[in-house]
C-alpha cells in the first residue's frame, strides 16, 4: 500500500488469508474520547469538536463499526453526559448487533486506565471473549479505514500480540518515541513517553501514532500490571508494548508514509487543517460517484450528506447534517440545504435557505426562497423569487412564485398562490392552521386570517382579506368598493397651486428672504 509500510515479525509460521472487506469475526473496537484537550482552549469537550459536520468522536467510531464483528465501546470522560448524546443519535438507527457501549472514564488516570474501564463490556458471556482489539483515539478523524485494515491484516499474519500504528517526523517532539530492539527485524520493544525520554530517546524520530492492535488473551492481563511510576503519574496504554517485548511476545508496526492521517487533533489550528483534507476527500469521492462539481473548491459537503449521480452543484453550494439529494438535479449558486430530503430531478435557483424540509421530484425552486422547518414541497411544484415558507404543505404541481410567507399551512394539489399572498397564522400567543383546497386561485395581496379553510376550485380575488372559511367553487371578494370622483384630481392641483402662492405672499409680507444670503451677496457683487 502506498501511504505505509509495515514492520513485521518473522515467525516461521504459514501467512493466513485476510479478508479485506467487511466486518472482522472476534474484533472489537475500545475508542478512547474521555480527554479535555486542553491545547483547545474550549469550553467543549475535544472529541465534541466538528470536522465537516460531524464531531470528531464519532469518525473513529464510525470506522470501528465498519471492521468490528465483536462489541465496540466508547470510553467517556471529560462531559460524558454530551459526547454520550451525541453517540447515542448518531447510532440510534442502528440494529441491536451495531450497538455501542459507553462507559466512563471518572478518574483521569491514563490511557491504559481508561481502556481497562470497557472490560466489563467485554466479559465473557455467550459471544465468547474477543479475539483481538483494535483501539481507537477520538481525535483522529483523518484515519482511513484502509489503513485500520492494513494494521489489521499485519497482525494477523505475524501472529502478533500487539501491533502498533507508527509514523516518522522531522520534529517529534511532544510524541511518544518507538524504542525497536536492535536485534534482526527491528521490532518495537517499547514506547517512551516524551516527558520520561531520555536525551537519546528524544533524538528518535519514529513516534506512536495512538492506535494499536492488541491480542484478546493479553490486553486486560497486561493492563493489570501497569505500574504509574512516570512523570504524568498515569497508566500508560504503551506500556503493554514493552511487557509484551519482556514476555517475549512479538510485537509488529505499520508506519505510515503520511504521518497526518493518523495524528490526533489537539489544536484550533490541526482543526482547520483537518477540516480542509476532510472536505477534500468528500468532495473527491461524490466526484468519482458521478456527481458534477463547477467549481469544487467552493462546494461543501458535510460528511453524512448524500447525493445522487448526475446532480450537478454550482460554486458555493453548501449541504448540511443529513442532507440527501436524489439523482440529476441541479443545485445553483450560493445555496445552502440542511438536513432535507430531495427528490430525483429538482432544480434549486440561486441563493435559496432550506433547512429541515422535503423537496418531492421534478420540483423547481428559487431564486431567494426561504423554507423553514416542517415543509414538504410535492411533485412538480414551483417555489419562486422571496417565497417563505414554514410548517407548510404545498400540494402537487402547485405554485408560490412571487412574494409570499406561507406558514402553518396545508395547500393541496394544482393550486395557484398569487403574489403578495400572506397566511396570517399567528395572533400574538398561538400558532393557526390555513387549509387551501385542491385547485384554488388566490389572488395577488390575498391575506387569509387562521384558522381558515378554503374549499377546492374556489377564487380569491386579488386584495381579499379571507376571515371566513370559503366554501367550494365560490368567488370571494372581500374589499372597499371602488369609488371613482370626475375631476377631483385636477381641482386638487389647483387648490395647491393657490396654497403656493398665498404662501409667498405671506413671505413678502414679513420680508422674509426667498434666497439664501450666500445668494443675496453674489447678486450685490
Amino acid at each position: 500500500m502506498s501511504r505505509m509500510r509495515a514492520t513485521e515479525i518473522p515467525t516461521g509460521k504459514k501467512q493466513v488469508s485476510f479478508d479485506l472487506q467487511g466486518k472482522i469475526a472476534g474484533l472489537a473496537v475500545v475508542v478512547m474520547a474521555a480527554g479535555l484537550g486542553k491545547r483547545m482552549r474550549s469550553k467543549q469537550a475535544k472529541v465534541l469538536h466538528r470536522v465537516a459536520g460531524q464531531a470528531m468522536v464519532l469518525y473513529s467510531v464510525g470506522l470501528g463499526l465498519r471492521v468490528a464483528g465483536d462489541r465496540v465501546a466508547v470510553v467517556v470522560g471529560h462531559q460524558a453526559d454530551l459526547v454520550r448524546q451525541v453517540i447515542d443519535r448518531a447510532t440510534s438507527g442502528m440494529s441491536g448487533e451495531a450497538a455501542i457501549a459507553i462507559v466512563e472514564q471518572r478518574e483521569q488516570l491514563g490511557t491504559g486506565h481508561a481502556v481497562l474501564q470497557s472490560r466489563p463490556v467485554f466479559a465473557v458471556g455467550k459471544r465468547g471473549a474477543p479475539s483481538n482489539y483494535l483501539i481507537l483515539n477520538g481525535d483522529t478523524p483523518l484515519l482511513q479505514e484502509s489503513t485500520v485494515r492494513e494494521l489489521l491484516r499485519v497482525h494477523r499474519e505475524n501472529h502478533a500480540t500487539v501491533t502498533v500504528l507508527t509514523a516518522v517526523l522531522e520534529d517529534a517532539s511532544g510524541y511518544g518515541r518507538v524504542v525497536r530492539a536492535h536485534s534482526p527485524g527491528r521490532g518495537v520493544s517499547r514506547i517512551v513517553e516524551d516527558r520520561d525520554a531520555n536525551a537519546e530517546e528524544r533524538a528518535i524520530r519514529e513516534i506512536n501514532v495512538g492506535t494499536y492492535v492488541v491480542d484478546g488473551e493479553f490486553l486486560f492481563s497486561a493492563l493489570e500490571k501497569l505500574d504509574p511510576s512516570n512523570a504524568q503519574g498515569e497508566y500508560y496504554l504503551t506500556d503493554i508494548i514493552h511487557l509484551a517485548a519482556e514476555q517475549g511476545r512479538p510485537v509488529a508496526a505499520v508506519v505510515l508514509d503520511n504521518p497526518d492521517e493518523g495524528l490526533g487533533v489537539n489544536t484550533r489550528r490541526q482543526l482547520a487543517e483537518a477540516e480542509q483534507v476532510v472536505r477534500q476527500q468528500i468532495r473527491e469521492r461524490w466526484l468519482d460517484a458521478g456527481v458534477t462539481m463547477i467549481d469544487p473548491a467552493s462546494t461543501w459537503v458535510d460528511a453524512t450528506v448524500t447525493i445522487g449521480k448526475d446532480t450537478v452543484l454550482y460554486p458555493n453550494v453548501t449541504l448540511e447534517g443529513t442532507t440527501a439529494i436524489g439523482e440529476d438535479c441541479v443545485l445553483r449558486s450560493s445555496t445552502r440545504l440542511t438536513n432535507c430530503i430531495v427528490g430525483n430531478g429538482v432544480e434549486i435557483l440561486d441563493h435559496c435557505l432550506f433547512t429541515d424540509s422535503h423537496i418531492e421530484d421534478d420540483a423547481h425552486l428559487g431564486p431567494f426562497v426561504h423554507l423553514r422547518p416542517g415543509v414538504v414541497v410535492r411533485k412538480k411544484a414551483k417555489v419562486g423569487n422571496f417565497v417563505e415558507m414554514k410548517k407548510t404543505d404545498l400540494g402537487e404541481g402547485s405554485k408560490a412564485n412571487h412574494l409570499s410567507y406561507l406558514g402553518d399551512a396545508t395547500i393541496g394539489k394544482g393550486v395557484n398562490i398569487g403574489a403578495g399572498t400572506i397566511t396570517c397564522n399567528y395572533d400574538g400567543a398561538r400558532k393557526f392552521q390555513t387549509v387551501i383546497g385542491d385547485g384554488v386561485f388566490l389572488g395577488s395581496d390575498t391575506q387569509l386570517i387562521a384558522p381558515v379553510t378554503v374549499g377546492a376550485r374556489a377564487i380569491i380575488a386579488a386584495g381579499t382579506t379571507v376571515t371566513e372559511d370559503v366554501p367550494e367553487d365560490a368567488l370571494v371578494i372581500a374589499r372597499v368598493a371602488q369609488v371613482n370622483r370626475a375631476g377631483w384630481a385636477a381641482r386638487r392641483r389647483a387648490l395647491q397651486v393657490g396654497v403656493d402662492r398665498e404662501t409667498t405672499a405671506t413671505r413678502l409680507t414679513k420680508k422674509q428672504p426667498l434666497v439664501s444670503k450666500g445668494k443675496q451677496a453674489k447678486k450685490r457683487k
